[in-house]
């Protein structure tokens, strides 16, 4: 293959497949989760297992077999915030975790998510490391929201780490965009 050429990654690719059906589960979950009972908070904890499964293997697979697409770019961090907001929101009007929580959280997600789409034409800021272990933390948070007869202050020790890492690194992005922006208008010499 000459170097100006560039592979053609069909958008039915297993990584965007696993990605739709983690944005499919999300209604599945919430109604699950809605529903009194303890089977069906079990069965909506199962559903957000399977789908946090997917977030993993879905960039795994695209990494490894070279299966990024522009959809997966955009459909995957969307899927993600779906799935991690809806839990949250669902937690909040079920009276378990505070608004603000859920509030200042969200807020986090969207105002990066936006943040991003802006850089776009300057560059695209890689995920860093804190954003990783950001997303494991609110993960694991919020299955212990979602386990029956956690014990309250272990649930908040969780949500309270995933909470500082979230800001944390949401202040670190929007430093790095500074710098970035900076450097783009150095760059065309504005």
């Amino acid at each position: 293959m000459k170097k100006d050429e560039r592979r053609v990654v069909s958008l039915w690719n297993i990584a965007n497949i696993l990605t739709v059906l983690r944005l499919a589960l999300v209604p599945f979950f919430v109604v699950c989760l809605l529903l009194p009972g303890t089977g069906w908070r079990v069965t909506a904890l199962a559903v957000f297992a399977v789908a946090s499964i997917t977030d993993h293997l879905d960039g795994e697979l695209a990494r490894r077999y070279g299966l990024i697409t522009d959809f997966g770019k955009i459909a995957d961090p969307i899927a993600d915030k779906a799935l991690t907001g809806a839990a949250l929101v669902c937690l909040s009007i079920l009276g378990e975790l505070p608004w603000w929580v859920t509030v200042l959280i969200l807020g986090r997600e969207v105002g990066i998510t936006a943040l991003r789409f802006v850089l776009l034409r300057h560059a695209v800021i890689p995920a860093s490391y804190g954003g990783k272990v950001k997303t494991v933390l609110q993960i694991v948070a919020i299955v212990l929201y979602l386990l029956p007869f956690v014990p309250d202050v272990v649930r908040w020790v969780a949500m309270g780490a995933a909470l500082i890492i979230t800001v944390g690194t949401g202040v670190d992005y929007v430093i790095r965009a500074l710098r970035l922006r900076k450097v783009a208008e150095q760059a065309r010499g504005e």
